[in-house]
């Protein structure tokens, strides 16, 4: 499966390492909901191949906060083609605004979604950031891997 971030946040790009804010929870819930056995140090994140996750973001060549990106800085045709061509059981993407610029749609709701991209499921999970903690629901986390869980 992959995952599709935003941007890289700013820490992230600095030490070149996805999801690697200090307050972000990226890792931590792979590992609590069981799609990792162990929680893995941002810097380990190439190790994510060999539990079958992919990592991408909306925006590859931005950095910051949603709140800073411009719709200008999404490329959802790239999105598109490598889900297309890469074709994993799922995308899930990490946080609305991403979700939103890919899927071109005016909002969208957690959890899984009613359409595909080519034949891969299409999850939106609130997004690990600590600039989100005070709407944090790990819910739709536990429900994708209960998906996945299924699906093996």
């Amino acid at each position: 499966m992959v995952f599709c971030g935003t941007a890289a946040g700013d820490v992230a790009a600095r030490v070149g390492a996805p999801y690697a804010g200090p307050g972000n929870r990226f890792y931590r819930v792979l590992h609590a909901v069981g799609l990792t056995p162990r929680e893995l140090r941002p810097l380990e994140f190439r190790e994510l191949l060999a539990f079958g996750i992919g990592l991408t973001d909306a925006a590859k060549h931005a950095v910051g906060r949603d709140n800073v990106l411009t719709a200008a800085d999404f490329d959802a045709a790239a999105v598109i083609e490598k889900v297309e061509r890469y074709a994993p059981c799922a995308v899930a993407f990490v946080g609305k605004r991403a979700a939103r610029e890919v899927l071109e749609a005016r909002a969208v709701g957690y959890g899984r979604q009613e359409r595909t991209i080519g034949s891969s499921a299409v999850w939106v999970l609130p997004s690990t950031s600590g600039a989100a903690r005070g709407t944090w629901d790990p819910s739709p986390w536990h429900d994708l891997a209960d998906a996945l869980e299924a699906a093996r």
